[in-house]
């Protein structure tokens, strides 16, 4: 999920971090409430059932018209496919405003402070929570989860990755939106060249640096991994890739000090620019897309990346390597698991009149119930159950890795650790970070020297 802030740089540097979320370009769409009267499990009430719960939504919150403000997105595309069932079913009217993402952040900070109230449901991304729940412009929804009369046992909350649900739509303890996307990174590898020459893939650091050097040249045009690494950064994000396994940071996010020359720190950076010499030789220059391409057209025995971006790996249509590949999470490192973690929300505005018809449709469009037709329609899954489908995994079956690899980013969840610091100046960290780190890479100073840089010009930008 490549992602934005309100700040012209912060928009691009997150468009740097994390590729936006794929799609899989599924045909099902209108098929949101397909076998709706058996959902799982009763709320005892006058909703245990789909069109139950329409019937009671209809009688108190028809006839209102939802005001919406997405993003252009794989999954924003999706929920239009089932609104029509939905004002069906409910008689509530919904209105959609879809802008480029660059735009999204800006437009709703702007009616909020202008307490215009124009919009019900807001598509948030993940590292905005924090921003947002501060300033309340999202309207907290623990209570609205609890409540069995607004939200029926088929919605099935639990359901939902907990790595989503615990580190992208939460601030200060509690809970601003419902996860609707998302991403984490994990590897995929040549599984005819390790079978070749009998490699088993790589469960620690120590491993992955191996089989990159063993893989490195080993054939006419083959190179031992690809990452993103261009200067500034994407050199900051591949960093961040690898860095939390080593236990390393860029800042202390309790404190708010600056960690570069943390051992661990400079550990994790040795290791990146030690793997990326068995990486291409324009590697210096790869943003997410350039690493894609280096593995996809063969060039590559390993890839650490984005799960958003499976799809294009195992796609015939843009993948050479389609039929060759396999997927494991990323390596445990000396400090045990880590894993990326980036995503999108569904959120009521605090402004909204008719919060509670707003709810309806978020509990509609991201409920278990309707997950699998959401999927098919060119959604990404953020649902356990759906990493777990028999057909869909048939389809996709780099899924159980990606859930393996959510597990692990949950680990880093739960040690209080956000994958990407939040930090008001974030743009100029990752900026001046990886314009240090890949002066190392270039052997134009140390990774020592690149530490001890980077700790100098961040205690300035965060004034530490």
């Amino acid at each position: 999920m490549t992602k934005k802030w309100s700040q012209s740089i912060v928009v691009m540097l997150l468009v740097a971090v994390l590729s936006a979320c794929g799609s899989n370009n599924g045909n099902n769409a209108g098929k949101g409430n397909a076998g709706g009267g058996n959902a799982g499990g009763a709320s005892g009430g006058a909703t245990d059932t789909l069109e139950a719960w329409g019937e009671t939504i209809k009688s108190q919150y028809g006839g209102q018209e939802l005001n919406l403000a997405f993003a252009s997105h794989p999954s924003t595309e999706s929920f239009q496919k089932l609104t029509g069932d939905f004002e069906k079913l409910t008689g509530i009217k919904v209105k959609w405003e879809v802008m480029e993402e660059t735009y999204l952040k800006n437009k709703q900070l702007l009616d909020y402070t202008g307490r215009t109230g124009t919009y019900d449901v807001l598509m948030v991304d993940g590292f905005w929570m924090s921003e947002y729940g501060a300033k309340k412009v999202v309207e907290p929804i623990d209570s609205y989860i609890t409540d069995k009369t607004l939200t029926p046992d088929w919605f099935d909350y639990e359901d939902i990755v907990p790595a989503y649900r615990n580190g992208i739509s939460k601030y200060d303890g509690k809970t601003y939106g419902i996860p609707t996307a998302g991403e984490t990174r994990f590897i995929a590898y040549r599984k005819d060249l390790f079978e070749k020459y009998a490699k088993q893939p790589p469960v620690t650091m120590d491993e992955f640096l191996e089989l990159a050097k063993f893989f490195n040249g080993k054939e006419d045009g083959l190179y031992g991994v690809t990452m993103r690494a261009q200067r500034g950064t994407h050199a900051a994000s591949g960093l961040m890739t690898v860095m939390y396994n080593f236990g390393g940071g860029f800042l202390n996010q309790q404190t708010g000090d600056v960690t570069m020359t943390d051992p661990k720190t400079v550990q994790a950076m040795q290791f990146y620019v030690d793997l990326l010499k068995n990486a291409p030789k324009d590697v210096a220059s790869y943003t997410h897309e350039e690493a894609l391409s280096a593995f996809t057209t063969g060039k590559a025995a390993m890839w650490l990346d984005a799960t958003a971006l499976a799809k294009r790996i195992l796609d015939p249509a843009s993948s050479q390597v389609y039929d060759k590949v396999g997927f494991v999470p990323t390596p445990e490192g000396p400090e045990g698991k880590a894993s990326a973690l980036a995503g999108w929300n569904m959120s009521i505005s605090a402004l909204s009149k008719n919060k509670e018809a707003a709810w309806a449709f978020i509990v509609y469009m991201n409920s278990k119930q309707n997950a699998k037709a959401y999927v098919e329609g060119g959604g990404v899954p953020v649902r356990t159950s759906i990493y777990e489908d028999a057909e869909l995994v048939a389809a996709d079956p780099s899924y159980p890795v990606q859930l393996a690899a959510l597990s692990d980013a949950n680990v880093l969840v739960e040690k209080g650790i956000a994958w990407i610091p939040p930090h008001e100046k974030l743009g100029q960290i990752l900026d001046r970070v990886g314009y240090y780190v890949s002066a190392a890479m270039f052997g134009e100073i140390t990774v020592q020297e690149a530490a001890e840089k980077s700790q100098a010009e961040l205690e300035d930008i965060v004034g530490k």
